[in-house]
């Protein structure tokens, strides 16, 4: 324990010192390490390759499930993609010294604001190792220092991604120590991580829900989390009942595993005879079990009863929880009790019910007529992502570019003194 925290604090030394150097960097050098990165990567394919046999050979040996193991695959297209979402990120405009909202006060002075780097962020990932290669990314372009620590199943994986990251850095003349991935698979270096605040501005914990849960609850430095992703769509009785059902069949269908895919369906109570049987029938032949309240048992043959706890869980499955409602008002209640805060969709043609649904639920992302699938940064038009937020501070919902940074103050005087 007495290495592992002495080795961490190391990291996290060496993390604040190359901050500074990142943060100070021209946009110039920021994307020429991206594209630098970029360039490795793709000429290391099979180098990484390698290392990734090594870890989906691990995981197999001890029993990784199949969801798991897909995601801790590394293939030529993956790699490809890595490289390719680095130089989308270069692409993208710098935030980094942005000044806003400037004006002169009556004393002359003038008061603004800049937007500036958090300093050196911590992101704690489970098995995706392109996470590496993206969250790299995302910190260097907002000008912070990041300290990547992924889970042991990727551990040969990432650690050839890091081989490619300081390379970059290093040919674009910035540290290799702006962007570090944790060598050790010892689990105490994740308790160390975040409770570092001397060194460490933010952790970005990417992973389950005991994951998050464990950083939130013993963390001493700021979290940028959501725990569930509970999502709900209403389709209203004024709603076009085409777009409702591809909506809410897309919702659910086009991906399981993802933390905006659709759990509850809610149905106004004067379409749901009209809406539930066709959607139960598409959803049947995608093999979605589908839980309902009593008048969707009634609508819907075969439908289990759904408990309490039902409306309470993210599936990350073919399985749906439907619930027929009054109105709009117990839409939102429902959403109200339920949800874990990530994204709801209302489908209705009815202006004034909409800018209600707009304007009252309490959600990261809240939308009309529209997937729940698109809460996503790149859908969002921010490049990419680290990760999306629940919270409400200081960032909520997909956190892009922007979200890595804050703002200051900034005032511009000629010699002005307080009278």
């Amino acid at each position: 324990m007495s290495d592992v925290k002495q080795y961490m604090t190391e990291v996290g030394q060496r993390a604040r010192i190359a901050s500074r150097v990142v943060s100070r960097a021209e946009t110039a050098e920021k994307n020429a390490a991206l594209n630098a990165i970029a360039d490795v990567i793709e000429a290391q394919q099979a180098v990484l390759l390698e290392a990734n046999g090594k870890d989906m050979k691990a995981g197999r040996d001890s029993g990784l499930d199949a969801a798991l193991l897909d995601r801790l695959e590394l293939t030529p297209a993956v790699v490809a993609g890595m490289a390719e979402g680095l130089r989308q990120i270069a692409a993208l405009p710098d935030p980094i010294g942005g000044i806003s909202d400037m004006n002169y006060r009556p004393s002359g002075i003038q008061v603004g604001k800049m937007r500036v780097p958090l300093g050196v962020v911590g992101i704690i990932y489970e098995s995706r190792p392109n996470v590496t290669a993206d969250a790299a990314g995302l910190a260097l372009k907002s000008g912070n220092a990041a300290i990547l620590r992924g889970g042991k199943e990727a551990i040969h994986s990432n650690q050839a991604i890091a081989q490619c990251i300081h390379a970059g850095l290093e040919k674009a003349g910035l540290p290799a120590a702006a962007v570090q991935v944790v060598d050790t698979t010892d689990r105490a270096a994740v308790g160390q991580l975040i409770t570092m605040p001397e060194y460490v501005d933010v952790i970005i914990p990417r992973g389950g829900k005991g994951l998050i849960e464990r950083i939130s609850q013993d963390a001493c430095v700021p979290v940028i989390k959501h725990l569930d992703g509970i999502c709900h769509v209403y389709i209203d009785d004024e709603a076009d009942l085409e777009k409702a059902t591809q909506i809410a069949f897309n919702a659910k269908t086009h991906r399981y595993g993802v933390c905006n895919a659709m759990e509850t369906l809610l149905v106004a109570e004067g379409v749901a005879e009209q809406v539930l049987p066709e959607l139960a029938g598409m959803y049947k032949k995608k093999a979605v079990e589908l839980r309902g309240c009593l008048t969707t048992c009634k609508v819907i043959d075969g439908v289990i009863p759904a408990t309490e706890e039902d409306w309470a869980t993210e599936y990350l499955a073919p399985v749906l929880s439907i619930r027929v409602v009054k109105d709009v008002d117990e839409a939102m209640d429902h959403i109200a009790l339920y949800s874990s805060g990530h994204t709801e969709c209302i489908i209705t043609e009815n202006y004034t019910k909409a800018r209600r649904f707009l304007r009252e639920v309490d959600s990261s992302s809240v939308m009309v007529n529209a997937s729940t699938r698109f809460a996503d940064g790149f859908e969002y038009g921010l490049g990419a992502e680290i990760g999306i937020s629940t919270d409400k501070f200081h960032v909520r919902g997909p956190v892009g570019l922007e979200g890595l940074t804050s703002q200051k103050y900034i005032v511009l005087g000629d010699g002005q003194i307080r009278q």
